[in-house]
């Protein structure tokens, strides 16, 4: 017996062999080709979506909107950012005192008003009423402090409207 020449049971041993390779072929061809059917329907569906849009084109309108709505948030920060600046300079923190400027006179007719930003930054203006007058005092405020003598009552009224202000 040679090499070439081989046994009828190991022929029929190989002729099986390829058989079984054979079948455990085809098996895995169809199970894959059903695998790319399923894959290419599911590609067709992102494809074409409901309204004729594919998903790839839906996703990159959505980046987009996204994009431009970052864009729009980043200019409404800047803007919010400019109006606190500005509403920072403007006249927020209000108070009033009333009271008797005079033991004689009754009513508290008279007044103090500070008018303040939030650098406590502004005006106080004071009118004193008497019998037979009214006098109007406006003295300028910086820091909440006045070069002017300040008197008890605009102290006072400049320390309510400075309370008034919110705490950071």
């Amino acid at each position: 017996m040679t090499a070439l020449d081989l046994d009828l049971d190991q022929v029929a041993a190989i002729a099986i062999g390829a058989a079984v390779l054979a079948l455990i072929g085809l098996v895995l061809v169809i199970v894959l080709t059903t695998r790319i059917r399923r894959m290419r329907r599911q590609y067709v569906v992102l494809q074409q979506g409901d309204d004729g849009q594919s998903f790839l084109d839906a996703v990159t309108r959505q980046n987009d909107d996204v994009i431009q709505m970052r864009a729009e948030v980043a200019s409404l920060a800047s803007a919010v950012q400019t109006l606190r600046v500005d509403l920072a300079d403007a006249i927020r923190h209000v108070a009033v005192v009333r009271y008797d400027a005079f033991n004689d006179m009754g009513g508290r007719m008279s007044f103090s008003a500070a008018l303040l930003d939030d650098a406590g930054d502004g005006v106080v203006i004071s009118s004193i009423n008497g019998r037979t007058e009214t006098r109007t005092y406006a003295k300028g405020v910086k820091g909440g402090m006045s070069e002017a003598d300040l008197s008890p009552e605009e102290v006072q009224v400049i320390g309510y409207a400075r309370a008034s202000h919110p705490r950071s």
